[in-house]
């Protein structure tokens, strides 16, 4: 099997910036010389390191990465970040307001994730809520959601599967469909938390991404329509029917598409707020629902 030396001279030829840290991910998934070498040829040609090694590290839990899938930013960690800080055993912090879904204590909490992907974000948030939920705050053991109900959907075939492998095991539900007609009919009204990571890239703009997301992501997982916020539109439109009141949907978008999306948020009948992290360059526009 190649030394780590031998690895790491691979990937910085390529121009993989954290070649150490790349190598050291591929020698511990290999389990021999043949593997390890096929593993860092397909780095080596371009395909996105998680979905070489089948899994990524994302809001301290493994997920399940497939080809072809989107793989969690790790900029996406604010939007969790935020929707853990906003919602702590049924309050809301943007405006006070108590979740539907967490009222009596005996109902539990209910997280969607729209645009799932390989289903990251819902489960993060979801896996965190959950911890909260148990008595005194304890862990939930396994990645288990802790009382916390999860429904999770994705219009493309690919992330649905995957999404099932990380959602189903933890006790989530997945669901195949464009964005809330995937969802089950009992669910509108009753959402606390809503993630939806969806495209926000101007089509124009989605040759200029880097090639291992251009070439090695479903386009539909990239591109956002003509100003990038398509999808987002549409989301924002629907949102109040399908949130508890006082929960909260939770959008990443650029920093300068944030006024457009959190106008979009006020036109849905939401109250918007926009949210910024200087570390990772990441925006987030959240709407709570009266």
């Amino acid at each position: 099997m190649e030394t780590d030396v031998a690895v790491i001279a691979r990937l910085r030829a390529a121009g993989c910036v954290f070649a150490e840290d790349e190598a050291a991910i591929l020698l511990g998934s290999a389990r021999s010389a043949a593997e390890l070498d096929l593993l860092v040829a397909r780095r080596v040609a371009g395909e996105p390191l998680e979905q070489v090694v089948g899994w990524a590290e994302f809001a301290g839990l493994r997920v399940l990465v497939d080809p072809g899938v989107f793989v969690p930013r790790r900029r996406s960690e604010f939007l969790v970040s935020i929707a853990l800080g906003s919602v702590t055993l049924g309050s809301v912090a943007l405006g006070s307001v108590t979740l539907g879904g967490a009222r009596d204590g005996r109902t539990p909490p209910v997280v969607v994730d729209l645009c799932c992907g390989t289903g990251a974000l819902g489960l993060a948030v979801a896996v965190g809520l959950g911890r909260g939920n148990q008595p005194g705050g304890g862990g939930t053991a396994g990645g288990q959601l802790g009382g916390v109900e999860l429904h999770a959907a994705d219009l493309d075939p690919a992330a649905v599967a995957c999404a099932r492998r990380n959602v189903e095991p933890a006790g989530g539900h997945v669901h195949a469909g464009d964005l809330f007609a995937a969802l089950p009919g009992a669910l509108r009204g009753r959402v606390d938390v809503l993630v939806c990571n969806a495209p926000y890239v101007p089509s124009t703009e989605v040759a200029f991404m880097p090639a291992e997301a251009r070439d090695h992501e479903a386009l539909m997982a990239l591109d956002g329509g003509g100003d990038g916020l398509a999808v987002l539109r549409r989301v924002a439109a629907a949102a109040a029917h399908w949130l508890a009141p006082g929960g909260v949907l939770l959008v990443e978008t650029s920093e300068r598409q944030a006024p457009t999306m959190a106008a979009a948020m006020a036109e849905g009948a939401l109250t918007p707020r926009v949210h910024e992290d200087e570390d990772s360059g990441a925006t987030v526009v959240t709407g709570v629902a009266d």
